[in-house]
């Protein structure tokens, strides 16, 4: 068993997921199109880097000799990463390209719509939880926390408790921030229909 191997690789896979959920948090405060648009690139290469960092764990394990703790801990950010991979990279996609719609206008500020979408909890909460997740594994991968044993199993059970309440303050916070964003969007349709004679509809 190598912790030393185990620990970098745990810690290389939170370090990365954390980066893009801190990045995907700072997406709806772009000033301009083209920053989103860079933001939505950078984003786009994290996450292929984080799903790298995944497929090299097992394989680096199996390379050292011993038994590795480093793919038990990859399971935990697994399971937020395929919804990642499901849900949030395909939004991801859509803010990318609706950036790209100013590439002619770079400095156009950011439509209210692009905007809410790039706040929408699919976007952000999930890379966030994966990053947690992945964090949560390295006392797994350092060897402090085993699965049997009763002080372990209790220790087990207050980091569950505690990821529980984590993910709920990530979703509950990315909701409250796409429904503070998305009013916006229709603001414009009603001050045109205002606007609008009642003759003319």
């Amino acid at each position: 068993m190598n912790t030393v191997v185990d620990i970098t690789l745990i810690g290389i896979l939170a370090a990365v997921w954390l980066a893009a959920g801190l990045l995907a948090d700072a997406m709806p405060t772009a000033g301009s199109a083209r920053q989103l648009r860079r933001r939505a690139g950078l984003l786009s290469a994290l996450v292929g880097a984080g799903v790298a960092v995944f497929a090299a764990v097992p394989l680096i394990a199996g390379l050292v000799p011993g038994v590795s703790a480093a793919p038990t801990a990859a399971l935990l950010p697994a399971v937020p990463a395929l919804l990642v991979l499901t849900a949030t990279v395909r939004r991801l996609g859509w803010v990318r390209r609706g950036a790209g719609a100013f590439s002619t206008a770079p400095r156009t500020p950011v439509p209210p719509a692009l905007r809410a979408a790039a706040a929408h909890p699919l976007l952000a909460a999930p890379l966030q939880i994966t990053g947690l997740a992945a964090l949560v594994g390295l006392p797994i991968a350092a060897g402090l926390v085993a699965l049997p044993g009763g002080q372990a199993t209790a220790t087990a059970s207050l980091a569950v408790i505690a990821i529980v309440l984590a993910v709920a303050v990530i979703g509950i916070r990315a909701g409250l921030r796409h429904s503070r964003l998305a009013p916006l969007v229709m603001a414009p349709l009603h001050r045109d229909r205002e606007r609008t004679p009642v003759g003319a509809r």
